[in-house]
């Protein structure tokens, strides 16, 4: 079992910067691909980023290139999301999430085993 505990998010003002952090306390952390998704209210849990279990591998969903960078360090068991020019748009509840290398796209929800409970992110414009 991975318990995901995520931090970081906040309330912050377009433009403005924000980095989530996603911690466990399991030693097989650097075993899984990590992925971010966030889900807007009264709209479904999307793909934001993911990165392999080396670090080497980054994917993001084409609407954040450029602006969310996907990073993981390993000996801290943490992956981070740093989100850099926020638009109102990217306000959500964002949830980070663990699954086996080897099984299936890191896009889709239903290839992760764990997640963690969700961080909130709100940005005014």
């Amino acid at each position: 079992q991975v318990q995901l505990v995520e931090s970081g998010g906040g309330l912050v003002q377009a433009g403005g910067s924000l980095r989530l952090s996603c911690g466990t306390s399991s030693s097989t952390f650097n075993s899984y691909s990590m992925g971010w998704f966030r889900q807007a209210a009264g709209k479904e849990r999307e793909f934001v980023a993911a990165i392999g279990w080396s670090g080497l591998s980054t994917y993001n969903v084409d609407s954040v290139k450029g602006r969310f960078t996907i990073s993981r360090d390993n000996a801290k068991n943490t992956v981070y999301l740093q989100m850099n020019s926020l638009k109102p748009e990217d306000t959500a509840l964002y949830y980070c999430a663990a699954k086996n290398p080897n099984e299936g796209s890191v896009s889709e929800i239903r290839h992760y085993k764990y997640w963690g409970q969700g961080t909130q992110v709100t940005v005014s414009s």
